[in-house]
Order: C-alpha cells, then structure tokens, then sequence
C-alpha cells in the first residue's frame, strides 16, 4: 500500500483519537475518495486496485500497445496497473468510494 508521511503532532492526534474518530476505510488499510474529488495514481511496480465499496470511474493514459481508456470498477472488483501506467479516477456517483491500491 502506498504509504503517507504524517507529522508527529498528526500522529500523536491520531493515537489519542477515539476510534470512532478515525474513518472505517483508514482503520482496515483503504483509503476513502468522496464525492467530487479526483485522484492520479502511477504504479511504481505491477499494482491491483480494488474497490471495497462505491464505484470510480477510471481513466487510463494512453501507452504504445492501446489508447486511452475509460472504466468503471465497482465493488468487489479489481483492475491491475502496470508499472509506469498512470490512471485517474473519481467517484461515479455522489457517493464516494473505498478502495485499496497494492503491488501486485
């Protein structure tokens, strides 16, 4: 999983949080995208993402072997992304999503 620097006073308020506090998904190792918001991944190695609840929409750059290309990952399912592939992805609805994004 892609890891996040957190500064010491974050951290320390994070410990002392209640878990109540902490969002569900940061508790079991996913992350939370919400509604409206977009975010840009490039996969270092051969990485899955796999979506735990919501649906994105996905976008994948262009490479030599195909253009780009337009997704949509729903819960449960998974999409792999080659190293050095770069995808975008926002939610498909006003929901938000959950997902996991590891190395293959």
């Amino acid at each position: 999983m892609t890891a996040a620097t957190l500064s010491t006073t974050t951290r320390e308020a994070l410990i002392a949080a209640p878990a109540a506090a902490i969002p569900p998904a940061v508790r079991r190792g996913a992350w939370q995208l919400k509604a409206g918001q977009a975010i840009s991944l490039r996969a270092q190695g051969r990485s899955v993402l796999r979506l735990r609840q919501g649906r994105v929409w996905v976008t994948r750059d262009a490479t030599a072997h195909w253009g780009s290309e337009d997704l949509v990952v729903g819960p449960g399912e998974a999409l792999v992304v080659e190293a050095g592939q770069r995808i975008v992805m926002e939610p498909w609805d006003g929901f938000g999503a959950t997902y996991t994004w590891d190395q293959s």
